[in-house]
């Protein structure tokens, strides 16, 4: 499988980004997604996962109330909308698939397809 993620860029502290992800080369609503985001140094983060259907998300502490992540089945895409950047939310933001119709976790080893990234930089 395939993920193609889009819409990182700069912006400043308190704007809002949507980022995109269009998968390929499986079965799509068979997996559950999720948001991943790295910065050097340390480890990947899980930072919000949906449900194959989309009727259940989760979020990590640092999300929770700021992001929401959001999927089209018929178009193959999820998003994570980000509102209220913080500087630390700078990093590498990597959509991930996993593949199973009762799990959705921000557990990396769950995930078996990875994208490229797009780079999120949010100024002070």
């Amino acid at each position: 499988g395939q993920l193609v993620e889009s819409g990182g860029g700069l912006v400043q502290t308190g704007g809002s980004l949507r980022l995109s992800c269009l998968a390929s080369g499986f079965v799509f609503d068979e997996f559950f997604m999720g948001w991943f985001r790295q910065v050097p140094g340390k480890g990947r983060e899980g930072v919000a996962a949906i449900s194959w259907n989309g009727e259940a998300t989760t979020y990590s502490n640092s999300a929770k109330g700021r992001f929401i992540i959001s999927r089209d089945n018929a178009k193959n895409m999820v998003y994570l909308e980000m509102d209220s950047l913080e500087p630390e939310d700078t990093a590498m933001y990597y959509c991930a698939a996993g593949e199973g119709l009762n799990d959705y976790d921000l557990l990396r080893l769950h995930y078996a397809f990875w994208g490229k990234g797009t780079q999120v930089t949010v100024s002070s």
